[in-house]
């Protein structure tokens, strides 16, 4: 558990390192994600280590909500007096996200066999 875990964030660290050094405008660890993506489709396949890690991580996902949680009661004021443009932008981006998702599911689609 200790190695993948280790994977884990020296792909979410080198994400980070790219992203300040390049002054890329996406999350560090989205980008680490997408390297650790890209070292299994090389690799061909998902360890088992590292499935039952990232298994126990997903279990107890809901832990890491907590700080988000309490970001919200910390700034509800803020969100009080901003909830027009929150509601706004979620409105949008949930929109835009099916658009795209709908769009890209219709390329990506196989045409079902007629016979």
């Amino acid at each position: 558990m200790l190695e993948t875990l280790t994977l884990l964030l020296v792909c979410q660290l080198i994400g980070e390192a790219i992203v300040r050094y390049l002054a890329l405008p996406v999350p560090g660890p989205v980008l680490g994600m997408v390297l650790l993506f890209a070292f299994l489709m090389m690799r061909g396949k998902v360890s088992d280590d590292l499935a039952k890690t990232t298994g126990t991580l997903l279990d107890n996902l809901s832990l890491l909500f907590v700080p988000a949680g309490v970001g919200v009661i910390l700034y509800a004021d803020l969100i009080a007096a901003e909830w027009k443009a929150i509601v706004a932008a979620l409105i949008v981006s949930t929109i835009a996200t099916i658009a795209v998702t709908s769009l890209l599911m219709k390329k990506l689609a196989k045409p079902e066999d007629k016979g």
